[in-house]
């Protein structure tokens, strides 16, 4: 069962009639002591941004959405019976992992892409993008992290296989901010069992309080176990390797988190 969240009075950029909610919550069947979530799941735009002045290819690379991480996450939650919360507008238009007001936020050039609807933005519009799209997603986060009962938190991303140039040699990778997240643990435990793969431990990229939101200011606050786990997204080009990774990444928890 999923449930729509994010009404905000007195909005000036989502139209009720055109747009969407910008979260989707899909609730726990059979586990709710585990959430997953997926920032950079959706690629909608708000119909009054004009799809930011790009043409509609842009929206199909990853500059966009995390190629097949919703259907990871969405397969994910199904099998685990656990809660996930999925945000359905474009990274471009407001980057619901990054700390808002921070240049990544909401970017001006994505991949040497310049982005024309992000550009000389006043302090309101960016301030609608803020209220309307990234504070319900928030909430509903930070307000189901901090359920009685919670006990791990998961958020679901894919990665480009080469950036700026650069071959990125691992299959996924789980990121983390402490010791305490047992992310390190989820790291060794998928090398165990997927000797084919090349695992990365705080690869692509690391966890930081200036870049990320949800592992800093969300899961790691409220004590849960954590990972920011990502799949490369050449890996996840069909429904099958999504259901694939699913599986794979379903195992890995349920013998990191056991049931209680």
């Amino acid at each position: 069962m999923s449930e729509e969240a994010g009404t905000t009075p007195g909005r000036t950029l989502l139209d009720p009639r055109r747009d969407p909610a910008p979260v989707e919550i899909v609730e726990p069947t059979r586990r709710d002591d585990i959430l997953l979530v997926c920032e950079h799941a959706g690629r909608a735009v708000p119909a009054a941004l004009a799809g930011l002045g790009l043409p509609e290819a842009a929206f199909e690379r990853h500059i966009a959405s995390d190629i097949g991480a919703e259907e990871v996450a969405r397969a994910m939650a199904r099998e685990l019976g656990c809660g996930l919360v999925v945000q359905r507008y474009s990274r471009l238009v407001i980057d619901c992992n990054r700390p808002p007001h921070t240049p990544q936020s909401v970017p001006e050039v994505s991949d040497g892409t310049p982005v024309p609807g992000n550009t000389g933005l006043s302090h309101a519009q960016v301030e609608a993008r803020v209220a309307e799209i990234f504070a319900p997603y928030a909430a509903a986060c930070t307000e189901r992290a901090g359920r009685p009962g919670m006990r791990a938190a998961y958020s679901i991303h894919s990665f480009e296989p080469v950036l700026a140039g650069r071959p990125r040699p691992w299959h996924a990778g789980f990121l983390y901010a402490s010791e305490q997240s047992g992310g390190a643990a989820l790291a060794e435990r998928m090398r165990r069992a997927r000797l084919d793969l090349t695992i990365g431990d705080n690869e692509p990229y690391q966890i930081e309080d200036a870049t990320d939101w949800f592992i800093p200011a969300c899961a790691e606050p409220h004590g849960l176990r954590n990972s920011l786990i990502e799949i490369r997204n050449d890996l996840l080009s069909t429904p099958d390797a999504c259901r694939a990774w699913a599986a794979d990444l379903v195992a890995l928890l349920r013998d990191a988190v056991p049931a209680p």
